[in-house]
């Protein structure tokens, strides 16, 4: 996982290029209460396989931070960090969000 400066913008653009990780991201955003989800809270209709390489792709972009529990995982939006970097990103994924 990147650290907060290191955050690139070609690389959140191609983890946003796929339509289940922009829903993940959109949900994100939306929540403002920055809660911890797991994997299987956004009701994705993808193989178990196929989540964990899509939030990998989130991760590696800086997008998301994971926290190891060993027999699952939780998902955290980065959003200071994220906003810090690309001010108005999350209220666009957000507005996303809104309009489904």
């Amino acid at each position: 996982m990147p650290g907060s400066t290191e955050i690139e913008l070609g690389a959140i653009f191609r983890a946003l290029a796929d339509e289940h990780r922009r829903r993940v991201m959109a949900e994100l955003a939306a929540d403002k209460d920055d809660g911890e989800r797991t994997c299987n809270s956004f009701n994705l209709p993808i193989s178990k396989q196929t989540q964990t390489h899509h939030f990998r792709k989130l991760r590696d972009a800086g997008l998301i931070c994971e926290i190891d529990y060993g027999n699952r995982k939780g998902i955290r939006l980065r959003r200071s960090e994220i906003n810090e970097r690309f001010p108005g990103l999350l209220d666009a994924l957000a507005a996303d969000a809104d309009s489904r």
